[in-house]
């Protein structure tokens, strides 16, 4: 079933001089504009659109892709504000809408802010920054581990809060912060636990063998690009180990550890050496 506010892959119905009709099932026919019609394109064919309203509220379809779709969150700078909200540069001609009564707080022009895209009543695109509101409240079936995607919404004194999946909040833990991250950037996080309240912890980089594994090879590029030895050990002050690899003491032991018993490194009083040099 076509979607308003999402890419669907719909099939050519009609070809007119200004365009093509798709077939939009229960939305009816839909207009692609000719400027977005691919070359050699005929009836039958099929194309991934994505559909949204034009400014006469008529259905449109377009192959460029916009920042987010509905039930998405995106980082999003506002083009202008008018009487009834402000207009975000969203990647698409018509602007995208949040009303004053969708803004946390109100919205200035050429500043940006995480906006969620939603349906309205009428079937319109829209945007809100109270992200409360449209985010999920339903109990987070995530996996310890599992990998997702996340945005990063907010700084507290806890860590970092992030969005998951376009669906929960969670918190990545100042303990477990060991890579710079910005304001409304997208990372691939992974799941620490879900307490028993619901609330969620992140990780920034894989848990457990997957994350030796990745450090492990971030230690041996850094040993061949100095020459075979690093002055650095598990005996090493923590802040000169986070300030070289972005990792904690405990998991800097643990990749050496690793290496140690692969025989790709030996650990001496003075650093580590890749095996074979001295």
């Amino acid at each position: 079933m076509a979607a308003i506010g999402k890419y669907n892959r719909l099939r050519v119905v009609k070809q007119k001089d200004f365009g093509l009709y798709l077939d939009g099932e229960n939305l009816g026919e839909i207009l692609l504009p000719k400027r977005y019609v691919p070359e050699h394109c005929r009836i039958g064919a099929e194309l991934d659109v994505f559909i949204y309203l034009d400014s006469e509220d008529c259905l449109i379809a377009t192959t460029e892709h916009p920042l987010a779709e509905v039930g998405g969150v995106a980082y999003l700078r506002v083009a202008s504000v008018g009487p009834v909200g402000a207009f975000m540069n969203w990647g698409l001609p018509k602007d995208l809408l949040v009303p004053f009564g969708e803004q946390k707080r109100p919205m200035e022009e050429d500043r940006s802010y995480l906006v969620y895209v939603y349906l309205d009543n009428s079937n319109r695109i829209a945007g809100s920054t109270k992200l409360d509101r449209h985010l999920s409240k339903v109990a987070p079936s995530y996996r310890e581990n599992q990998e997702v995607e996340m945005i990063i919404a907010e700084r507290t004194d806890l860590g970092v809060k992030a969005i998951i999946n376009n669906s929960h909040w969670g918190v990545v833990h100042n303990a477990d912060i060991f890579q710079a991250v910005r304001f409304g950037q997208k990372v691939t996080g992974y799941i620490k636990q879900i307490r028993p309240d619901g609330k969620i912890d992140l990780f920034l980089q894989k848990p457990g063998y997957g994350q030796i594994d990745e450090l492990g090879q971030k230690i041996l590029d850094r040993l061949t690009q100095e020459g075979g030895f690093l002055a650095v050990s598990d005996k090493s002050d923590p802040e000169k180990i986070t300030q070289m690899f972005s990792a904690s003491k405990k998991r800097f032991k643990m990749a050496i550890g690793g290496l140690y018993k692969q025989k790709l490194i030996r650990i001496e009083k003075d650093g580590i050496y890749l095996v074979g040099e001295s």
